[in-house]
């Protein structure tokens, strides 16, 4: 009788187990592939892209420039802004290791607001208060007056971005900004520099203070 008590005990927590995994493996294709270079979002109504282009790209790129060879950082500003598209790729494992919420200038818009968090406006002029596109190298470690008063300086190698250190275009990190994904909903917009949420700065400024000379690239697919 104890045996057959037991058996049925065993078959009751195996199945309970199962279910705890379907659940899990459902609530798993809802995220990020953060392991793979295709970035499939969990809504239909957000384009999926595939980066596979531009991280070959940065690699040549950080080898030809001397720049370091085991991470570098995308930000795609083509995405909403209410998900994660601030990613760190590791180029020695070929996959992306962390991706965070991210904003981006509010150009003629109101300050902290979120009226382009489907199109963020890009521009590389003075007082557009715009996020510049292209190629940046994360520079010297600083204090910010915001977030948790860390940040480091951008400077802008392309031409689509070469006033960003007299622009003052800054990685930090602002209270504003959430640390999980918010969309439909935007995130607030600042004037220009690539804010994060404060505890994803903390991550993000320990892996900086671990690799140098960084490439931050920021694009608009």
């Amino acid at each position: 009788m104890k045996k057959i008590i037991f058996g049925v005990i065993s078959i009751l927590l195996f199945s309970c187990n199962k279910s705890k995994d379907v659940q899990q493996t459902s609530i798993s294709k809802t995220k990020y592939k953060t392991d793979s270079i295709s970035i499939e979002k969990p809504r239909s109504d957000i384009k999926a892209v595939d980066y596979t282009s531009y991280f070959q790209e940065a690699k040549q790129y950080c080898k030809s420039n001397k720049l370091n060879q085991d991470k570098f950082i995308l930000i795609d500003l083509g995405l909403h802004s209410g998900i994660k598209r601030f990613f760190i790729y590791d180029f020695q494992q070929k996959k992306i290791l962390k991706s965070y919420i991210v904003s981006h200038g509010c150009g003629h818009n109101q300050w902290g607001k979120t009226s382009s968090k489907e199109n963020a406006p890009v521009s590389n002029e003075f007082d557009s208060h715009c996020s510049s596109i292209g190629k940046f190298i994360v520079s010297d470690r600083g204090v910010s007056e915001w977030g948790i008063k860390v940040n480091y300086i951008l400077q802008g190698k392309d031409n689509t971005n070469s006033n960003a250190l007299n622009r003052a275009i800054v990685l930090h990190s602002w209270e504003a900004i959430s640390d999980n994904e918010i969309y439909p909903a935007g995130t607030p917009e600042g004037w220009g520099c690539p804010a994060v949420s404060n505890e994803s700065m903390r991550e993000i400024d320990a892996l900086l203070k671990q690799n140098k000379n960084v490439l931050l690239w920021v694009i608009k697919t």
